[in-house]
C-alpha cells in the first residue's frame, strides 16, 4: 500500500542552501517530495503556472524581485497552496508583511536546517510553524512594552564568528560549517558558544536573528 506524497516547491537563490533544503526534506521521510527547486521569481512563477504544489517554500531576498510578491500572488490565485517563508530576515516589517500577504509559516534558515520536514508536516496538519525568535518578535509587535527600549548595539564579532553565523543563517549544520571552513565540529561549537555570550542568546536561530537585526551580518537572503 503506497503512501501519498505531498509536493513541495522551493524558491531560494543560494545554490548551496537550495540543495541543502532539498536533501533535508528528502531525508526527513515525512511523505514529502520536492518537485521544483529554483532560484528566481521568474522561474517559480513559470512553475506555478504549470502545476501547484501542496507547499511552497519562499525565500524573501531574490535576485529578480521580492519574495513577498510571490507570496501575495500565490495566496490570491491558488489559496489552497500552503506558504512557508524560509529566510534570514527577522525584522518586524518582513515578518508581519509576510503573514499578511498569506504565509502560514515563518522559519529562519537555521531552524529550517534542523527540522524543515517536521515544520512542513505541522503546516499540512493545520499548524503555523514559526521560529521561536520570530514568535517573540510578533508578541512584541502586537503587545509592545513601552517601558523598555533596545539600546544601540556595541557587540563586536570576530571575522571567524561572522563566517560561522553567516553559514548558520544559510541553514548549515555544525558539521557542514566545519567542513566548509576547515575546522572541527567542536571548534565550531566553541565559536558558537562565544557568539551566544556576546549576543545574550541561547540558540543558533536567536543568534542569527539578533545579529541580523543589529546589522552584524548581511541579511541578503
Amino acid at each position: 500500500m503506497g503512501t501519498q506524497l505531498n509536493t513541495v516547491f522551493i524558491v531560494e537563490d543560494d545554490d548551496l542552501t537550495r540543495t541543502s533544503l532539498v536533501r533535508r526534506i528528502a531525508d526527513a521521510q515525512a511523505g514529502l517530495e520536492v518537485t521544483t527547486a529554483v532560484g528566481t521569481c521568474r522561474e517559480i512563477r513559470a512553475a506555478l503556472e504549470l502545476s501547484r504544489p501542496n507547499v511552497l517554500l519562499v525565500d524573501l531576498g531574490l535576485p529578480d524581485g521580492d519574495g513577498l510578491d510571490i507570496i501575495r500572488e500565490t495566496a490570491r490565485r491558488w489559496p489552497a497552496v500552503l506558504i512557508m517563508v524560509i529566510t534570514v530576515f527577522g525584522d518586524e516589517m518582513k515578518v508581519v508583511s509576510s503573514i499578511k500577504a498569506g504565509a502560514t509559516g515563518y522559519l529562519l534558515k537555521d531552524d529550517a536546517a534542523v527540522g524543515i520536514g517536521e515544520a512542513i508536516r505541522q503546516m499540512l496538519a493545520g499548524g503555523s510553524p514559526i521560529s521561536p525568535a520570530i514568535a517573540r518578535h510578533l508578541i512584541r509587535h502586537f503587545r509592545p512594552d513601552t517601558s523598555q527600549s533596545t539600546p544601540p548595539s556595541t557587540v563586536t564579532l570576530t571575522p571567524r564568528e561572522m563566517e560561522i553565523l553567516a553559514l548558520a543563517a544559510k541553514g548549515f549544520s555544525y558539521a557542514e560549517t566545519a567542513q566548509l571552513l576547515g575546522l572541527t565540529s567542536s571548534t565550531v561549537s566553541s565559536y558558537t558558544k562565544n557568539i551566544y555570550g556576546k549576543l545574550a542568546v541561547s540558540s543558533r536561530s536567536e543568534a542569527v536573528y539578533e545579529a541580523t537585526r543589529m546589522g552584524l551580518i548581511n541579511a541578503r537572503s
